[in-house]
């Protein structure tokens, strides 16, 4: 079972950068392929970006692309993404999942994740 806790959302005008963290309970963070997801007004929810277990290989949407990075810190339990550039179409929840299965051929399976984080960017 790993729980998990986001934080560092907020409001910034376009252009403007946040980091979000998700904090990981459990013994096993570094088995699990983690990743982050979004859900803008009326839309449904998409992937963002992905990171393997050791951190070596990170997977992006193409709109993440350039602006956002995802990291982890196996030794913290934590897992980021920074956001640069932010546009005014990045206003979503911001959800940390995690997954037993690696990334693969476009497809990210989260079997647990956060309550999720609020980012607006206004114009």
């Amino acid at each position: 079972q790993v729980q998990l806790v986001e934080s560092g959302g907020g409001s910034v005008q376009a252009g403007g950068s946040l980091r979000l963290s998700c904090a990981a309970s459990g013994r096993t963070f570094s088995s699990y392929t983690m990743g982050w997801l979004r859900r803008a007004p009326g839309k449904e929810r998409e992937f963002v970006a992905a990171i393997s277990w050791s951190g070596d290989t990170t997977y992006y949407a193409d709109s993440a692309k350039g602006r956002f990075t995802i990291s982890r810190d196996n030794a913290k339990n934590t897992v980021y993404l920074r956001m640069n550039n932010l546009k005014p179409e990045d206003t979503a929840v911001y959800y940390c999942a995690a997954s037993i299965l690696e990334y693969y051929a476009g497809s990210y399976v989260p079997d647990y994740w956060g309550q999720g984080t609020q980012v607006t960017v206004s114009s």
